[in-house]
């Protein structure tokens, strides 16, 4: 690997805040329930099925789902 991929550059970490922005943004149209503070502390895909799970009493294989159509492929966590 060498120092060009290495390194992110400004525009690719303002291009991932705004990749995730967009998932949050799209994970609060489909789940109204959930506070700023519970979507900020999302760790990942299985953070949110097992929250969906509790908060809306949806079953696991539901829940994993409705997230694969919310994401669209699309990470949820600290590298998006």
């Amino acid at each position: 690997m060498d120092n060009a991929t290495a390194t992110k550059t400004p525009e690719i970490a303002q291009d991932n805040a705004g990749n995730k922005q967009e998932v949050l943004n799209d994970i609060r149209a489909k789940w109204g329930k959930f506070s700023e503070q519970e979507l900020s502390a999302l760790k990942g895909k299985d953070d949110l099925v097992s929250k969906i799970s509790a908060k809306y009493g949806t079953k696991p294989d539901q829940a994993v789902s409705e997230v694969d159509v919310v994401l669209k492929g699309r990470k949820l966590g600290a590298g998006a």
